[in-house]
């Protein structure tokens, strides 16, 4: 299994404040896989992806990515690990307003020790011609895909989804869902995506539902369709 995790826990606050939010999940994902992980809004799901990040400290449990343990890593080890490992994509851009596109993605492809091809990123983001527009020159659209190839430019080996298409309308929604699909096709990158939306989840490999920190459903689609397919965005 490429990605495991076991009997993770994850609370916030303390005394009257106090929220268990995972309350002891195990899964898996394959090499390769998309997976969607859907649920109620407080259900888990971004404290679930933040954990496997590296970007929130599990109370107690397990993640490993290719057999290498990250529960209790010290913070420049997670650091190591967030570079060689990860990349990142929100519901909001976070691109640095004033730079322009290339200059925004080439922050993150000087991270790497083995990064992609500038050139071929900007081609199969769509991007070659935006590549010197600042992000207020840019649609939405056009924003998320730079955000993509920032966090792709790295060479991730894991992609981390929250909410991609949450700011989108569905024409868009739809077009960069088939081009997260076509980059898993194309380079194998194994990919969690959090969504609110429940059609995306026919698009992926495996499919996890979280209610009020709980694993509820887990199982591998055997009825999946391409992303162009999808209905209801």
């Amino acid at each position: 299994m490429y990605l495991e995790v076991k009997d993770l826990k994850k609370s916030y606050g303390k005394d009257s404040s106090y929220i268990q939010v995972l309350k002891g999940v195990s899964t898996g994902v394959e090499k390769g896989q998309i997976c969607v992980i859907q649920g109620s809004s407080g259900g888990g799901k971004s404290t679930l992806l933040n954990c496997i990040g590296g970007l929130d400290i599990m109370d107690s449990g397990s993640v490993k990515i290719e057999g290498k343990e990250i529960s209790g890593l010290k913070p420049s080890a997670l650091a190591d690990y967030r570079r060689d490992y990860l990349g990142f994509i929100f519901q909001f851009y976070n691109l640095v307003p004033n730079l322009t596109v290339k200059e925004n993605i080439q922050v993150c492809r000087y991270l790497s020790k083995d990064p992609m091809d500038m050139d071929e990123i900007l081609d199969i983001l769509g991007l070659t011609e935006h590549k010197d527009k600042f992000p207020s020159q840019l649609s939405g659209g056009q924003q998320q895909r730079c955000a993509i190839a920032r966090a792709l430019v790295k060479n991730p080996k894991l992609l981390l989804c929250d909410e991609p298409t949450g700011a989108l309308d569905s024409k868009t929604s739809k077009d960069i869902l088939i081009l997260l699909e076509e980059v898993n096709k194309k380079y194998g990158t194994t990919m969690l995506i959090v969504t609110h939306n429940n059609a995306i989840k026919n698009m992926a490999h495996k499919f996890i539902f979280l209610k009020d920190g709980n694993i509820v459903e887990d199982y591998v689609n055997e009825n999946r369709i391409s992303a162009a397919m999808l209905e209801d965005l």
